[in-house]
């Protein structure tokens, strides 16, 4: 383990200097990243300047911010002990969430979580929250039978919803995952698309079979669609259904209406967890007409047993512009 201690006091005009000694170079190598990346991450990120002297790290720069950078670096350090890799993603986590968690979860993911780390585990890959409304949009997953996630685009509203309904679903929480959204398109005419109804519709669906692929193997997600065990589907299909043992994503929730919205919402069925994803400041359905969305958030609001999380511009986890232009557009309404 890591650890940070402060030099002997030094000159006046020389830069204040933290040192933290990690015992295994080996490990340092891969903490710092290729070309030293994640150290100019943070470096970036927090102000400091980091140099490194042998299998030590010297931080320099305002207290709190080597302070947090110490926290950081360590909890990096301890992921690589713990026989995992350290990627751009996970620098990011720590440098947005801090205070890292020493030591992995126990136990069903069913249960609460106290505090400690989220990690849900797919068959390809293993995703962790990397901002604290990401975290407690996870957590709200696997406590409520409904939850809503709303906020901008690039906050991880879908991509985590996938995974959790993944997690359960190898976990046998749940027999089916049925994912869906509105066939609405962006501000465009498409006109007749053709083939068969599949290829007609697979185009809007193409966000979610994105997400799926990240999880599952190729094959097998392949062999669970074609089995009907992980459904895709236009919000139109799901009228007269009854969805019992699933995990049910509505996508894109904003532009279903309020009829497609109540008709949505009374497909849960028993043993079924449902999530409604949405972004309202992107709203594609014709001037005049509300919002499922608005409206379902209006109605039940105060309904026990529904959680709603909300993200902002500053939980986007795509490339730091896409933060920037959601401010400047949200700067000008």
């Amino acid at each position: 383990m890591a650890i940070g201690a402060l030099t002997p006091p030094q000159a006046e005009s020389a830069p204040r200097e933290v040192l933290i000694e990690f015992p295994d170079n080996r490990l340092l190598i891969d903490l710092c990243g290729e070309y030293d990346r994640n150290l100019a991450e943070i470096e970036r990120k927090l102000s400091v300047q980091i140099l490194r002297r042998g299998n030590q790290l010297a931080i320099m720069g305002e207290a709190a911010s080597q302070a947090q950078a110490v926290e950081v670096l360590n909890a990096l350090y301890h992921r690589l002990e713990g026989g995992r890799a350290v990627e751009a993603g996970d620098v990011d986590r720590e440098l947005r969430m801090g205070n890292a968690e020493d030591s992995a979860r126990d136990g069903d993911q069913l249960e609460m979580f106290k505090g400690g780390p989220i990690e849900i585990k797919t068959r390809k890959k293993l995703v962790e929250p990397r901002t604290d409304a990401q975290k407690a949009y996870v957590q709200s997953l696997f406590n409520n039978e409904l939850a809503f996630g709303i906020g901008p685009a690039g906050t991880g509203k879908t991509y985590l919803a996938v995974a959790v309904g993944v997690s359960m679903f190898i976990g046998g929480h749940v027999d089916r995952i049925i994912l869906s959204r509105p066939a609405v398109e962006a501000g465009e005419k498409l006109g007749y698309l053709p083939g068969d109804m599949k290829e007609k519709v697979d185009p809007y669906m193409q966000p979610l079979y994105d997400a799926l692929n990240d999880f599952l193997p190729g094959k097998q997600l392949a062999k669970l669609i074609e089995e009907k065990r992980i459904e895709i589907a236009p919000l139109a299909f799901m009228r007269g259904r009854t969805l019992a043992n699933a995990f049910v994503v509505l996508d894109e929730a904003q532009n279903a209406t309020t009829m497609q919205m109540k008709m949505f919402l009374t497909r849960l069925g028993e043993g079924s967890r449902m999530v409604i994803t949405g972004d309202r400041s992107q709203v594609d359905l014709p001037r005049g007409m509300p919002s499922g969305l608005a409206d379902a958030e209006r109605l039940l609001k105060t309904v026990g047993g529904i959680s709603f999380n909300y993200f902002t511009s500053k939980d986007v986890v795509r490339h730091p512009l896409v933060a920037a232009i959601i401010e400047a557009y949200e700067a000008d309404v």
